[in-house]
């Protein structure tokens, strides 16, 4: 399995399935989900209006419209008050259920662009360890051949890179 670690655009890549790090109305806001409902078009919001939503921690699946991938996997990451609120709980959970959905639609790529690392506030280091930690898990029991970590900035991929490159597959709990 390929993993690469790049800084770009999400909306641009051409995966099966790009990963919205969206809000819990999945109708669109700022940030990776504004983009991405800019890039899919507005069949992807009459889509998600469908939806009903989505809780945090959990994910939901719609068509990619506009946009290379041939689906959306929306997700809806915490945000960060103090650690002591489920916070690595629900943001493992996110990755998981992605991983679920890309097994369920036997997809051979994804990308994923850093959950709740935005203005959601998770601490970076601690979200990339998550992040690493339970897609690798996870994509041992897909058909995923390809996985993609889209970072915004240096940071992230910086901080995403030193999470895989000290993966051991001890498994990881978040506290």
């Amino acid at each position: 399995m390929q993993i690469d670690i790049l800084q770009a655009d999400i909306t641009l890549l051409n995966v099966d399935a790009i990963v919205n790090a969206a809000n819990n109305t999945l109708l669109g806001g700022g940030g990776v989900d504004g983009a991405i409902h800019h890039a899919a078009g507005k069949e992807l919001l009459a889509e998600c209006r469908l939806l009903n939503g989505c809780e945090t921690g959990q994910a939901k699946i719609t068509k990619g419209y506009n946009l290379l991938a041939r689906y959306i996997i929306h997700t809806v990451g915490p945000v960060w008050r103090d650690g002591h609120n489920n916070e690595s709980l629900l943001l493992a959970s996110c990755y998981r259920e992605c991983m679920k959905l890309a097994k369920l639609h036997k997809l051979s790529s994804i990308a994923f662009p850093a959950i709740s690392c935005g203005i959601y506030g998770f601490p970076i280091t601690k979200a990339c360890d998550i992040a690493i930690n339970e897609v690798l898990i996870a994509a041992q029991d897909t058909t995923l051949d390809r996985i993609v970590f889209a970072c915004f900035n240096n940071t992230t991929k910086n901080a995403l890179r030193a999470s895989l490159g000290s993966y051991s597959t001890a498994i990881y709990r978040p506290n």
